[in-house]
């Protein structure tokens, strides 16, 4: 190890006579020993130390040399800054995982483009006929008994949700119970069942249970009136025992909800006739006051998996086959069944649509592919419900409720607007932050309102938010995770609709479906595109992009190439990223790319950087080969105006299978003839030393690189892909020897060399050098080095580097880092080779 040593950088607060002098300079380049030919970038190196000229020839050459090394310089720095912004550049890595996880959400295996509503909003299956329309609602319920047949199959088929004793025993002790519960979850079906229990020993058959017409307008007083009519006899004899059922609408423009004394009258009036009421309301912020008093109480949904079976096994009673609900549980749990509902849990009405489906199947009426159709219908039509005809109370005057002297205190279109913004916001952002969904829902709700009524200023209730009602009543969960932050993690609040179907039903129900609603919500994601937040603005252009290929005349002409012609880069990025996702349908792929080879060609310089920032996602051009003349194409025009953004997306064009062509192309353009192609090799040299793998890569984790999230690109490649070694060295060594690039190739590889030893001596975290822990890029150092460093000239280079960031005053090398990482880059019998020489 004594000798070892003598071969080795010495500490940089060692006093040794023999140790060499630290250049001031990096050695020159010289011949690779005839493994590649580089007359370029040793003429260019052998040109600063030519024969003797006039001192103002050799200062303007020195001067030449800094402004070309200067614009080398400046061009490596991040293309995706803005010049006059105060937000910063787009953090790149954040950028990658907010487009994964937009893809994700919105590309879930499922075509809503060529789906027929009408095919499932009224699905007869056998002699089952489903009924799923939006119109069907409580308000369009007509009053009356209900019939002891429809009673008979509630208590025949319903299933108790969790806390259903709760509720029956506070119905039966106060009279009275306001039942809370989003639409659609089966909480009239609960208070039937609850009222039919109560009154079992109520007189006549077929008039015990009497729904309330809410079309009225009369209300809970209304329905005191009533039952003192009926309950003292006023409407042909005795009637006791009796339960009525009251559905109020409070999301109603001019609906008031009911005050306590009004509920406390409705329950002595039932208390005297011996009755029971049950009031059924939708949570949200009106319905909060009465759920909160001493009569409400929360209906929870049904158990999905159960509603299924019990609906399946009524379908299958008839059947024959002894072995058909053994089939039809596998069935039930099928995966590919699973995937095409893409619903978490199911609302009675879907249950028994899809158990319909499913006996049918098992019968033999439907086909596998017909069944996986009506699946991927169901989502589609939870979509249509939320949104058919959301306005129209707002052509109708306000209703009020019957009391003089009270107006309504909410606005009437943030009350209608605020959810059905606050679903398609969570279609576009979800798996973002609560905070950023509810913020950009609340953007919406005013375009919304906007839009329906310009000539007024809309007011923006400011205490009106309930995440609980907003998460009851778009079907959405949260839960904790990870959330960036000016470049770092940290834990928040995240919010996801409770299906993978749902985000991508909704905005096929609102685009295709609701044509006046595009104006707002192209506004909208325009504003969203302005924001510094990944998370929101490039979630919003995966969305852009899925909606411009339902309608991609009117997507490309209203968010496409207005944004792709903007100053803002941000701008400009959403346009790229929505016309990648665009790309990412066959139908559509060849349009895309003749729009980016159009740019590319032809384009301002606003579209050449768009087109560029396309590429680089490597599905706008017909090959890599295709898309890396493009690039040229952009970043050679104009003396390399658009070099930086150009050879920024030939980094990203590294991550495909195809990385072998890109970096035969880097080789042939540093050696070009022509100045402007031999920068866009140096510099994408550069560029790809210094760009973390999560910066560029749109893999999950699982995959080669994708396992590598935090390495330096270069040594993510050098691992595996071990076949492309040589050349990803021989690359670096051509920027390490030419003078233009040799001072920003030696910064790239102190990065590099740094990344190997992060964790140990406290240093940090800094660009390119990612968040885990040195020891496991060793391996990628250990494969580049040896291949970099293969002759004596080459060993001197990296001698000299190590000991200057030995030498660096903020963070000095240790002896053992720098020895450490000779040993990875000299072998053991050349270091025996170099210390005999050294011993003479």
């Amino acid at each position: 190890m004594a000798d070892e040593a003598v071969a080795e950088p010495a500490s940089h607060d060692a006093q040794k006579p023999q140790g060499p002098r630290l250049p001031e300079a990096p050695p020159r380049g010289g011949d690779r020993g005839g493994e590649r030919d580089d007359e370029h970038a040793r003429g260019e190196a052998e040109s600063s130390d030519g024969p003797e000229v006039g001192d103002d020839e050799a200062a303007e050459r020195a001067k030449e040399r800094e402004r070309a090394a200067d614009r080398i310089k400046d061009l490596t720095r991040d293309p995706l800054a803005e010049e006059d912004g105060e937000d910063g550049p787009t953090d790149l890595a954040a950028a990658a995982r907010a487009r994964r996880a937009g893809r994700k959400l919105l590309t879930s295996g499922r075509d809503f483009t060529s789906f027929d509503r009408s095919r499932i909003g009224h699905a007869h299956i056998g002699d089952i006929n489903v009924s799923l329309d939006a119109r069907r609602s409580g308000v369009a319920m007509r009053g009356g008994p209900v019939p002891e047949e429809e009673l008979r199959r509630l208590r025949r088929a319903h299933v108790e949700p969790a806390g259903y004793v709760r509720l029956r025993r506070a119905l039966e002790s106060r009279r009275l119970l306001v039942l809370g519960g989003a639409p659609g979850t089966g909480r009239t079906c609960t208070a039937l069942a609850l009222l039919d229990e109560v009154t079992q020993d109520g007189a006549g058959d077929g008039d015990r249970v009497h729904r309330r017409d809410p079309g009225n307008g009369e209300g809970v007083r209304g329905l005191v009136g009533e039952v003192k009519a009926r309950e003292s006899g006023g409407e042909g004899g005795e009637r006791r025992c009796t339960g009525y059922l009251l559905e109020l609408a409070l999301d109603r423009p001019g609906t008031l909800p009911p005050d306590e004394m009004d509920l406390d009258q409705l329950a002595s009036t039932l208390a005297e006739g011996d009755a029971y009421a049950v009031v059924v309301v939708s949570v949200g912020s009106a319905a909060n006051p009465l759920l909160a008093g001493r009569y409400g109480m929360v209906c929870p949904p049904a158990p999905s998996q159960e509603l299924v079976t019990v609906r399946l096994r009524e379908r299958l009673e008839e059947a024959r086959d002894h072995e058909a609900p053994e089939h039809a549980a596998r069935l039930a749990e099928d995966p590919e069944v699973t995937e095409a509902v893409g619903l978490d849990d199911l609302r009675p009405a879907e249950a028994e649509l899809l158990a319909s489906l499913l006996a049918e199947h098992l019968l033999g009426s439907l086909t596998r592919e017909e069944l996986l159709a009506g699946c991927r219908g169901i989502a589609a039509v939870q979509a249509h419900e939320w949104f058919a005809g959301v306005d129209r109370a707002l052509a109708a005057p306000p209703s009020g409720d019957g009391r003089d002297g009270r107006t309504p205190v909410r606005s009437a279109t943030a009350a209608l607007f605020h959810p059905v913004a606050f679903r398609i916001a969570l279609a576009v952002l979800g798996g973002g932050s609560h905070s950023a969904v509810s913020a950009a829902a609340h953007l919406l709700t005013w375009e919304l309102s906007v839009q329906s009524d310009p000539d007024s200023t809309p007011s923006r209730p400011l205490f009106c938010d309930d995440p609980e009602s907003d998460r009851a009543l778009s079907r959405a969960r949260s839960h904790d995770g990870a959330i960036d932050v000016a470049g770092a993690e940290v834990t928040g609040q995240l919010i996801f609709y409770r299906g993978s179907a749902l985000p991508a039903a909704v905005l096929a129900e609102i685009w295709d479906r609701h044509f006046p609603v595009r104006a707002p919500v192209v506004r909208w994601l325009r504003l969203l595109a302005d924001d510094p937040r990944p998370q929101v603005s490039v979630r919003a252009a995966v969305a852009a992009g899925e909606l411009s290929v339902r309608d991609f005349e009117y997507g490309f002409g209203e968010l496409v190439r207005p944004l792709a012609e903007a100053s803002s880069a941000r701008r400009r990025v959403f346009a790229a990223t929505a016309l990648d996702q665009v790309a990412g349908h066959a139908s559509h792929r060849r349009a895309v790319r003749k729009v980016v080879d159009d740019w590319s060609r032809y384009g301002t310089a606003s579209l050449r950087w768009t087109a560029a920032m396309t590429l680089g996602h490597g599905r706008a051009a017909d090959s890599v080969d295709a898309a890396l003349d493009a690039l040229a194409r952009i970043g050679v025009r104009d003396q390399g105006r658009q070099l930086a953004v150009a050879s920024l997306n030939v980094v990203r064009l590294l991550t495909l299978p195809e990385c072998a062509t890109v970096l035969r192309r880097l080789g042939q353009w540093a050696e070009h003839r022509r100045e402007e192609y031999q920068d866009l090799a140096l510099v994408t040299i550069v560029r790809l030393a210094t760009t973390g793998v999560d910066e560029v890569l749109d893999d999950e984790p699982g995959t080669p690189l994708g396992d590598r999230g935090d390495w330096p690109l270069l040594l993510a490649l050098a691992v595996t892909r071990p076949e492309l070694t040589g050349t990803l060295a021989d690359l670096l060594w051509t920027a390490l020897n030419t003078a233009r690039s040799r001072d920003v190739a030696f910064d790239a590889l102190e990065a590099l060399l740094r990344s190997a030893s992060r964790g140990e001596g406290g240093e940090g975290r800094e660009r390119g050098e990612g968040r885990g822990g040195g020891d496991r890029m060793r391996p990628g150092l250990a494969a580049l080095l040896p291949a970099l460093t293969s002759d004596e000239h080459d060993r001197q280079q990296l001698e000299w580097l190590l000991r200057r960031m030995m030498r660096d005053q903020d963070r000095p090398l240790t002896t053992e880092q720098a020895s450490a990482l000779w040993r990875l880059a000299v072998p053991a019998r050349q270091r025996r080779s170099d210390e005999e020489e050294s011993h003479g």
